[in-house]
């Protein structure tokens, strides 16, 4: 079966999983001419295996809110595919969470864990569940009552969740608990947890780090760095401010920040101070639009951050956040590199505006690699009972985002198309990921 028949089959079956449909077509257009000329792939039908999860867990989940009322969540774990080991992928909280959704994520992560050299395999999971407005205590209650639905499909060596989207290191620590108390087991079930009980540094700045550190190396290639560039940055959670807060660590100057309700805009750049303001604000579910009394500024409400000047734009708020006008803005402004810090950030018709205009583009799946990988590290650190510094940390965090960029790197000279003027990075890291999956597969016959 072509890659065309698969993805027709798969739109033919899931035509209300339009995210999900989306990062396969993505993927299938840059691994066609690798896939077309490796028998075994086709003979094995790994896009096929690949395309589809492992499984399915699908749940309700029944909390108490602070008034005595019951109320229904509906949970989900896609443990997409352990070929290169235990599956491995972060929790979101969100009332968008739906199938399609963690599909498309778990989907990504595949190739994404695949990218980090590391021995994990690719999931996601989460719930309906929209934390903010919620007390402390709902919170917990709701945390207690997702992980006693989930916890008999997890394990350390089996699948391995994180933090995502609405949760972070208090989720953890409370679906931690939960799984020990069920379980009587103190094992690496979770990564994200408290430094104090099994959790690593830098993993809170490990995506928004890990972010710029792809973008340094972006750069180098270039015969450039970030001192002195104006960087536009999308969002204000935690990958948002890490990845303004390491830009301006080299250099940089960051305009911008924003959220659902609007942008802030600051001509005069973000500094540490700021950004640590910004964090706490965050924090504390505070507006955005409240550091125009503090610092001054611009508060553009319903607007997005891509109409200013600048050279560096890095999406890190959600999903398909970026749409062909958006992208347009940015070939408008004078961008010249575009690095996904969130998953999937640009819909399809934003990646061809950028490629078209040749703007240097670095996607999700390699880019924002930096959290899972370490994750990874803090799941080695819990099998060993050890830990590592934050500089050391640090230097393991650089250096496999610098083999994730020449890996992606290598695999585009080999297989690029012409003469282009851009390194492409999308063909890349899809070819560099999907091959050591497949190659997996391949060698493991049909019993995975």
């Amino acid at each position: 079966m072509s890659l065309q028949q698969v993805i027709q089959k798969l739109e033919d079956l899931y035509p209300h999983q339009p995210e999900f449909i989306q990062a396969v077509k993505e993927v299938a257009i840059t691994i066609e001419d690798i896939y077309d000329n490796n028998t075994n792939y086709n003979t094995y039908k790994i896009f096929e295996r690949l395309t589809e999860p492992d499984r399915i867990i699908s749940f309700r989940v029944n909390w108490e809110d602070d008034a005595g009322n019951i109320q229904v969540n509906r949970g989900w774990r896609v443990q997409f595919s352990n070929a290169l080991g235990p599956y491995k992928g972060g929790l979101r909280f969100h009332p968008t969470v739906n199938e399609s959704v963690l599909k498309f994520l778990g989907f990504e992560q595949i190739f994404k864990n695949a990218l980090t050299g590391l021995p994990m395999g690719g999931a996601k999971g989460g719930s309906d569940f929209d934390p903010k407005g919620k007390s402390d205590n709902e919170i917990r209650r709701f945390c207690y009552a997702f992980i006693r639905e989930l916890y008999q499909y997890i394990g350390k060596d089996l699948d391995v969740p994180a933090g995502d989207i609405g949760v972070g290191g208090r989720e953890v620590s409370y679906m931690f608990a939960m799984y020990k108390n069920l379980t009587h087991e103190y094992s690496g079930v979770l990564t994200g947890k408290g430094v104090g009980f099994g959790g690593s540094l830098i993993r809170t700045e490990a995506t928004g780090y890990g972010a710029v550190y792809f973008l340094e190396n972006m750069l180098a290639v270039n015969n450039d760095n970030l001192q002195g560039k104006k960087v536009l940055v999308s969002g204000a959670g935690n990958v948002s401010l890490h990845a303004a807060e390491k830009a301006i660590m080299l250099g940089a100057t960051v305009l911008t920040v924003s959220d659902s309700k609007g942008t802030l805009h600051d001509a005069q750049g973000f500094d540490q101070q700021k950004i640590d303001w910004l964090k706490e604000q965050k924090a504390c579910h505070k507006p955005l639009a409240e550091y125009i009394e503090k610092f001054g500024g611009e508060w553009l409400e319903g607007q997005k951050p891509w109409q200013f000047k600048a050279d560096i734009a890095l999406p890190c708020a959600t999903q398909n956040e970026v749409d062909a006008t958006n992208a347009q803005q940015m070939v408008d402004n004078s961008i010249k590199y575009v690095v996904e810090g969130a998953n999937m950030p640009l819909t399809a018709e934003a990646i061809d505006v950028i490629r078209e205009h040749h703007v240097h583009y670095a996607p999700g799946k390699a880019a924002n690699a930096g959290g899972v990988a370490v994750s990874g590290l803090e799941m080695s650190q819990n099998s060993v009972r050890q830990y590592r510094s934050f500089e050391e940390l640090d230097e393991q965090l650089k250096c496999i985002m610098r083999n994730i960029h020449d890996d992606a790197a290598s695999a585009a000279q080999q297989y690029a198309k012409g003469d282009e003027p851009c390194v492409d990075y999308m063909t890349g890291a899809n070819i560099a990921g999907f091959k050591r999956a497949a190659d997996a597969l391949v060698a493991y016959g049909v019993l995975n």
